[in-house]
Protein backbone atom coordinates (compact mmCIF):
# COMPACT_ATOMS: atom_id res chain seq x y z
CA UNK A 1 0.00 0.00 0.00
CA UNK A 2 1.35 3.12 -1.16
CA UNK A 3 0.57 6.54 0.55
CA UNK A 4 1.84 10.67 -0.11
CA UNK A 5 3.97 12.14 2.37
CA UNK A 6 3.75 15.52 3.61
CA UNK A 7 4.86 18.05 5.06
CA UNK A 8 3.35 19.63 8.33
CA UNK A 9 2.00 22.79 6.47
CA UNK A 10 0.36 20.21 3.63
CA UNK A 11 3.45 20.22 1.22
CA UNK A 12 4.15 16.99 -0.90
CA UNK A 13 6.84 15.72 0.45
CA UNK A 14 7.43 11.79 -1.41
CA UNK A 15 5.39 8.99 -0.57
CA UNK A 16 5.78 5.60 1.26
CA UNK A 17 5.07 2.20 1.47
CA UNK A 18 3.08 0.48 4.16
CA UNK A 19 3.11 -2.90 5.24
CA UNK A 20 -0.60 -4.61 4.53
CA UNK A 21 0.31 -6.94 7.75
CA UNK A 22 0.11 -3.90 9.52
CA UNK A 23 -2.38 -0.84 7.87
CA UNK A 24 -4.13 -3.44 5.29
CA UNK A 25 -6.06 -5.94 7.64
CA UNK A 26 -10.08 -6.02 7.23
CA UNK A 27 -10.59 -3.96 10.66
CA UNK A 28 -12.21 -6.20 13.44
CA UNK A 29 -15.18 -4.12 15.52
CA UNK A 30 -15.31 -6.72 17.84
CA UNK A 31 -11.64 -6.99 18.62
CA UNK A 32 -10.73 -3.12 18.57
CA UNK A 33 -14.14 -2.90 21.24
CA UNK A 34 -12.66 -5.26 23.49
CA UNK A 35 -9.64 -3.39 23.37
CA UNK A 36 -11.36 -0.02 24.15
CA UNK A 37 -13.08 -1.65 27.03
CA UNK A 38 -9.83 -2.70 28.50
CA UNK A 39 -8.28 0.34 28.59
CA UNK A 40 -11.29 2.21 29.87
CA UNK A 41 -11.40 -0.09 32.96
CA UNK A 42 -8.02 -0.03 33.39
CA UNK A 43 -7.51 3.90 33.48
CA UNK A 44 -10.59 3.81 36.40
CA UNK A 45 -9.72 5.02 39.84
CA UNK A 46 -11.98 2.60 41.25
CA UNK A 47 -11.98 4.82 44.77
CA UNK A 48 -15.65 4.59 45.16
CA UNK A 49 -16.56 3.63 48.77
CA UNK A 50 -19.67 3.58 50.88
CA UNK A 51 -19.83 2.79 54.48
CA UNK A 52 -21.38 -1.10 55.47
CA UNK A 53 -23.06 -1.77 59.00
CA UNK A 54 -19.29 -2.91 59.73
CA UNK A 55 -17.98 0.75 59.20
CA UNK A 56 -20.93 2.82 61.51
CA UNK A 57 -19.66 3.45 64.78
CA UNK A 58 -23.44 2.80 66.58
CA UNK A 59 -24.22 0.50 69.83
CA UNK A 60 -24.75 -3.07 68.87
CA UNK A 61 -27.32 -3.46 71.87
CA UNK A 62 -30.60 -4.97 71.42
CA UNK A 63 -33.11 -2.17 70.53
CA UNK A 64 -35.78 -4.12 72.58
CA UNK A 65 -37.35 -7.32 73.60
CA UNK A 66 -36.92 -10.21 71.30
CA UNK A 67 -40.96 -11.15 72.03
CA UNK A 68 -43.73 -9.32 72.63
CA UNK A 69 -43.74 -5.99 71.43
CA UNK A 70 -45.71 -7.00 68.43
CA UNK A 71 -42.83 -5.32 66.09
CA UNK A 72 -40.18 -6.86 63.72
CA UNK A 73 -36.99 -8.18 65.46
CA UNK A 74 -33.97 -5.56 65.71
CA UNK A 75 -30.53 -7.21 67.08
CA UNK A 76 -28.77 -4.30 66.01
CA UNK A 77 -28.94 0.18 65.25
CA UNK A 78 -26.27 -0.42 62.51
CA UNK A 79 -28.68 -2.19 59.92
CA UNK A 80 -29.32 -0.84 57.17
CA UNK A 81 -32.87 -0.18 57.43
CA UNK A 82 -32.38 2.33 60.20
CA UNK A 83 -31.86 6.25 59.20
CA UNK A 84 -27.52 6.06 60.24
CA UNK A 85 -27.41 2.96 59.39
CA UNK A 86 -24.73 1.12 57.21
CA UNK A 87 -25.57 0.76 53.16
CA UNK A 88 -26.16 -2.29 51.85
CA UNK A 89 -24.14 -3.97 49.02
CA UNK A 90 -22.90 -0.54 48.72
CA UNK A 91 -19.73 0.13 46.64
CA UNK A 92 -16.37 -0.77 48.32
CA UNK A 93 -12.74 0.38 46.49
CA UNK A 94 -11.48 -2.44 44.17
CA UNK A 95 -9.38 -2.39 40.76
CA UNK A 96 -11.65 -2.63 37.24
CA UNK A 97 -8.88 -3.55 35.45
CA UNK A 98 -8.82 -7.06 34.07
CA UNK A 99 -6.48 -9.24 31.52
CA UNK A 100 -5.79 -8.90 28.48
CA UNK A 101 -3.66 -11.06 26.23
CA UNK A 102 -0.72 -9.13 25.01
CA UNK A 103 -0.35 -10.49 21.36
CA UNK A 104 -4.34 -9.43 21.08
CA UNK A 105 -3.61 -6.29 22.41
CA UNK A 106 -0.87 -5.76 19.56
CA UNK A 107 -3.47 -7.36 16.84
CA UNK A 108 -5.82 -4.74 18.11
CA UNK A 109 -3.96 -2.48 17.50
CA UNK A 110 -3.11 -2.83 13.95
CA UNK A 111 -6.88 -3.53 13.04
CA UNK A 112 -7.35 0.15 14.82
CA UNK A 113 -4.32 1.50 12.10
CA UNK A 114 -6.14 -0.18 9.32
CA UNK A 115 -9.63 0.86 10.31
CA UNK A 116 -7.70 4.31 9.91
CA UNK A 117 -6.68 3.56 6.31
CA UNK A 118 -10.42 1.58 5.49
CA UNK A 119 -11.99 5.41 6.38
CA UNK A 120 -9.13 7.80 4.88
CA UNK A 121 -7.84 9.33 8.03
CA UNK A 122 -4.59 8.41 8.06
CA UNK A 123 -1.84 10.94 7.35
CA UNK A 124 2.22 10.99 7.01
CA UNK A 125 4.11 13.43 7.59
CA UNK A 126 7.74 13.83 6.91
CA UNK A 127 8.82 14.80 10.05
CA UNK A 128 7.16 17.45 12.69
CA UNK A 129 10.23 19.76 13.13
CA UNK A 130 9.37 23.64 13.51
CA UNK A 131 11.91 26.44 13.96
CA UNK A 132 9.83 27.88 17.20
CA UNK A 133 7.00 26.65 19.47
CA UNK A 134 5.03 28.95 18.68
CA UNK A 135 0.87 28.11 19.01
CA UNK A 136 0.28 30.62 16.42
CA UNK A 137 2.28 29.92 13.27
CA UNK A 138 1.61 26.21 13.90
CA UNK A 139 -2.54 26.93 14.15
CA UNK A 140 -1.41 28.49 10.16
CA UNK A 141 -0.23 25.27 9.52
CA UNK A 142 -3.38 23.35 10.44
CA UNK A 143 -5.67 25.77 8.99
CA UNK A 144 -3.37 24.94 5.60
CA UNK A 145 -3.76 21.23 5.80
CA UNK A 146 -7.14 21.18 7.27
CA UNK A 147 -6.32 19.36 10.54
CA UNK A 148 -8.61 20.38 13.12
CA UNK A 149 -9.12 17.26 15.04
CA UNK A 150 -5.81 14.80 15.63
CA UNK A 151 -3.37 12.27 17.05
CA UNK A 152 -0.11 13.08 16.30
CA UNK A 153 2.31 10.18 16.92
CA UNK A 154 6.28 10.86 16.24
CA UNK A 155 9.40 8.58 16.58
CA UNK A 156 11.08 7.37 20.37
CA UNK A 157 10.90 11.58 20.97
CA UNK A 158 8.64 13.81 20.17
CA UNK A 159 10.16 17.30 18.91
CA UNK A 160 10.43 19.59 21.56
CA UNK A 161 8.88 22.93 19.68
CA UNK A 162 5.95 20.76 17.86
CA UNK A 163 5.26 19.56 21.64
CA UNK A 164 5.11 22.82 23.45
CA UNK A 165 3.39 24.54 20.44
CA UNK A 166 0.70 22.07 20.13
CA UNK A 167 -0.06 21.58 23.93
CA UNK A 168 -2.36 24.88 23.52
CA UNK A 169 -4.56 23.29 20.92
CA UNK A 170 -7.84 21.85 21.83
CA UNK A 171 -8.55 18.24 20.05
CA UNK A 172 -4.76 18.19 18.89
CA UNK A 173 -2.99 15.36 20.80
CA UNK A 174 1.11 14.52 20.35
CA UNK A 175 2.67 11.28 21.69
CA UNK A 176 6.03 9.86 21.32
CA UNK A 177 5.29 6.01 19.35
CA UNK A 178 5.70 4.38 22.63
CA UNK A 179 2.26 6.02 23.83
CA UNK A 180 0.00 5.07 20.48
CA UNK A 181 -3.27 3.58 21.47
CA UNK A 182 -5.90 1.85 20.39
CA UNK A 183 -8.53 4.41 22.50
CA UNK A 184 -6.61 7.98 21.43
CA UNK A 185 -6.32 6.74 17.66
CA UNK A 186 -10.45 6.32 17.12
CA UNK A 187 -11.52 9.14 19.26
CA UNK A 188 -9.68 11.78 17.03
CA UNK A 189 -10.53 12.11 13.31
CA UNK A 190 -7.55 11.87 11.92
CA UNK A 191 -4.29 10.17 12.46
CA UNK A 192 -0.72 11.60 11.58
CA UNK A 193 2.23 9.64 11.74
CA UNK A 194 5.79 10.65 11.02
CA UNK A 195 8.42 8.88 9.17
CA UNK A 196 9.89 7.91 12.09
CA UNK A 197 6.54 6.36 13.64
CA UNK A 198 5.90 4.68 10.53
CA UNK A 199 9.37 2.67 10.89
CA UNK A 200 8.86 1.70 14.43
CA UNK A 201 5.59 0.59 13.63
CA UNK A 202 7.08 -2.06 11.07
CA UNK A 203 9.99 -2.71 13.61
CA UNK A 204 7.94 -3.61 16.04
CA UNK A 205 5.43 -5.90 14.16
CA UNK A 206 7.91 -7.24 12.47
Amino acid sequence: MKLDITTVDGAASGSIDLDDAIFGLEPRQDLIARMIRYQLAKRRAGTHQSLGRADIWRTGKKLGKQKGSGGARHGSARAPQFRGGGKAFGPVSRDHAHDMPKKVRALALRHALSAKVRDGGLIIWSDIAIDEPKTKVLVGHFEKSGLRNALIIDGTETGTNFALAARNIPMIDVLPIQGINVYDILRREKLVLTRAAVEALEARFK
